[in-house]
């Protein structure tokens, strides 16, 4: 029966644990460097355009490693390359002590991209294929809502740190994380715990080329794409909207985005246990983008609440936040964009393994996973800012709408078609 508890359960298994505190350590960094970015583009003043390059710059090192890194996993040691990313995370902070201008920004932005890879396409695959079969979803879903309780950490604590100390203390800190989970991993799960395909029985194109002739992962790969284009530009932008044009505080834009990772940590286990019991995972996932269009959308009402609804003075730990409607309208939007994920991540993971499982290659149809969103990752940050530039940051927002309304669509359309031939054989 599906439960909240489930989740909290499965931190009884000592490799779970270990690798829930993998999810942990990269969705926290994550989520603190997002507010950093905003943080750099008040400092140096950037355009658009060049705060478009923050996002693309870490997703244009992923989309040329996640292939052949997803291939090296499934035929090698996945807890050594674990435990790669973790230190590349740690010179990736001390990289954003030192920048100085917006170029130097970009260039560790690139190094977190190779770092974050490892650890997200590592960490997903060995939980796919150590889960049991008959919980796969929970176990999914389960890692993804420890990722979510890390970011929504990440905002608070990584927000207030910024806020309160700086640059240098907070990423400190975030080394301090990384190493524990560094730890945690060695310690705790086997070694060698994927890497189930001999390379020599199949060669990588090979594998890549039989993934995509199933219907349901390529119609999943094409969802992506477009998708990827208007949710990267919401991750993105947000926080450097909120920073640049309301002027709220990075210890508040940690409140808004806490917002959105609340809901998906409270939520996703739950979800991914619905996923088990009832299948229908195209459906789901259709419904989660659906709502995230309508998220986004919402976004550009933050204007409009602004001057509609009366500032609240918040007081805490000796000091004082004043909020205005701004604040509130992202909360909101944020927040929504959070359910969203919730309903549609553990059943677009669970379909990705099942789908990887048939050719015994889970790391591959990862990787595939990946370099799908990638396309978008790189292309739609520097689009949707410069459409700021030209028009207006909220005409911004509306095209990233716009583009998942479409791929929503598409989607609908080919999954449907592709899971009646499953139906049938049922």
């Amino acid at each position: 029966m599906a439960r909240f508890g489930n989740s909290i359960r499965l931190l009884g298994n000592a490799e779970f644990a270990s690798l829930a505190g993998t999810a942990f350590a990269r969705s926290q960094a994550y989520s603190t460097v997002l507010i950093a970015l905003a943080l750099y583009a008040d400092l140096f003043g950037t355009t658009g355009t060049v705060e478009g390059l923050f996002g693309t710059a870490f997703a244009v090192v992923q989309l040329v490693v996640v292939l052949p890194l997803g291939r090296a996993v499934d035929t090698g040691n996945a807890k050594r390359y674990l435990l790669v990313g973790f230190l590349i995370n740690v010179i990736v902070f001390v990289g954003f002590v030192l920048v100085e201008s917006p170029t130097h920004v970009i260039l560790v932005r690139m190094l977190q991209g190779l770092g974050a890879s490892v650890l997200w396409i590592t960490g997903a695959t060995i939980i796919g294929e150590v889960s049991p079969d008959d919980s796969q979803g929970l176990w999914l879903g389960s890692y993804n809502q420890f990722a979510s309780v890390s970011s929504l950490t990440g905002d608070l604590l990584g927000g207030y740190l910024l806020y309160a100390y700086g640059f240098t203390e907070t990423y400190a800190v975030l080394s301090v994380i990384t190493l524990g989970s560094f730890a945690l991993v060695y310690r705790f799960l086997r070694d060698d715990p994927g890497g189930r395909t001999d390379p020599k029985d199949t060669g990588g194109l090979e594998t890549f080329r039989s993934l995509v002739a199933l219907p349901m992962l390529r119609s999943l790969v094409v969802f992506r794409f477009s998708f990827s284009v208007g949710k990267m530009a919401v991750i993105i932008f947000l926080p450097i909207y909120a920073r640049t044009t309301f002027d709220i505080s990075a210890f508040a834009i940690g409140w808004i985005m806490a917002g959105g990772k609340a809901t998906k940590a409270v939520t996703q286990g739950f979800v991914g246990d619905l996923t088990d019991r009832y299948g229908w995972r195209h459906g789901f996932v259709g419904l989660g983008a659906a709502l995230y269009g309508v998220g986004t959308a919402v976004i550009p009402l933050a204007a409009v609440a602004e001057g509609q609804i009366a500032p609240v003075t918040v007081s805490y730990l000796g000091g004082s936040q004043t909020l205005g409607g701004a604040f509130f309208a992202l909360f909101a939007a944020y927040s929504l964009l959070g359910i969203a994920d919730s309903i549609r991540l553990p059943a677009s993971m669970s379909l990705f393994v099942d789908e990887g499982e048939r050719h015994e290659a889970v790391a591959s149809a990862m990787s595939l996973r990946s370099i799908s969103w990638k396309v978008g990752q790189v292309v739609g940050p520097v689009l949707v800012g410069a459409t700021m530039d030209v028009t207006s940051t909220e005409t911004g927002f509306l095209l990233a709408a716009g583009c998942i309304a479409f791929s929503t669509t598409l989607f609908a359309v080919h999954a449907r078609r592709a899971a009646a031939p499953d139906r049938a054989a049922a």
